[in-house]
């Protein structure tokens, strides 16, 4: 078939006279083609996983419940295994506890009245309670390791009842003990000391109050005190009061005594410890 010429001019190709394709891909193909190879690709790489998955499968709600249950039941055995917070405290301070003996002169006899103190410096210097060494003929002090020594007051504040004692010879190893800041009502508060002669004993309570006033053993009015309600009695005083970290937060010095015979009847005083490390050059709290 030939070529038609127009009255109008233009030459119209015939249907069996179009230019041979080149078998070239052309762009919009190309892109179709494409997408169904991505497509193609993704459909064979899911089912290799789903085939060759080893995962476990998904959990369901009791299998999840007892997992639960095996940690909680775990932690709750790893916490009851733990040795309690008194136990802790007291010997985490047992190594810096002194138990102190001082001579009181009295007509016919020489009484000794007991007391304690805590080591609060690498040197070995003794906080403890003025009224337990006051005015002694001699003071005796032993450490938790079997050493007894004679020591001295090196430093006294009669305003707040504290002491500094210096041992003529101290422990093999000097373990001071740790200083904390001061309490809040309502917090744990431990004392270690020696009531009535029962060398080395601990008892717990809590912080009743703050800046208390009250007066102590020399007749003297003490201000600032901490107020607590751990049993302490005759032989408790000049020894820590202890936080729950083991560090110490006053120095026991006086009870409340309205019957005045000298025993714990639920409240007893310390002295802070910000004020009566003053004495012995600790750092400030």
């Amino acid at each position: 078939m030939g070529r038609d010429e127009s009255t109008s001019g233009e030459t119209v190709v015939a249907p069996d006279e179009a230019p041979a394709r080149s078998g070239r891909i052309g762009p919009r193909l190309r892109l179709a083609l494409i997408a169904i190879a991505v497509a193609a690709l993704g459909v064979l790489a899911g089912t290799y996983l789903v085939m060759h998955d080893s995962s476990p499968p998904p959990l369901d709600r009791s299998a999840v419940g007892a997992i639960a249950s095996d940690v909680v039941g775990k932690a709750i055995e790893d916490l009851e295994s733990r040795p309690p917070p008194a136990a802790t405290v007291y010997q985490q301070i047992l190594p810096s506890l002194v138990e102190i003996e001082a001579r009181q002169p009295r007509a016919g006899a020489g009484d000794v009245r007991l007391g304690a103190g805590v080591i609060v410096n690498r040197s070995g210097a003794i906080l403890t309670a003025l009224h337990v060494v006051d005015r002694a003929d001699g003071v005796q002090v032993s450490f938790a390791d079997g050493t007894r020594s004679s020591a001295s007051i090196v430093s006294a504040d009669p305003a707040n009842d504290i002491a500094v004692l210096q041992p003529e010879r101290g422990p093999d190893v000097v373990v001071p003990a740790v200083l904390g800041g001061g309490g809040q009502v309502g917090d744990e508060a431990y004392a270690v000391g020696h009531p009535l002669g029962y060398v080395g004993s601990l008892s717990a309570g809590v912080i009743s109050g703050l800046d208390r006033s009250a007066e102590g053993e020399n007749g003297m009015r003490l201000r600032g005190l901490i107020q607590f309600d751990t049993a302490v009695n005759p032989g408790s005083s000049g020894g820590p009061l202890l936080n729950r970290a083991g560090q110490v937060i006053g120095i026991v010095t006086a009870l409340a005594n309205p019957s005045r015979d000298g025993y714990f009847i639920g409240i007893g005083f310390a002295v802070p410890i910000g004020t009566a490390g003053g004495a012995a050059d600790a750092p400030p709290k």
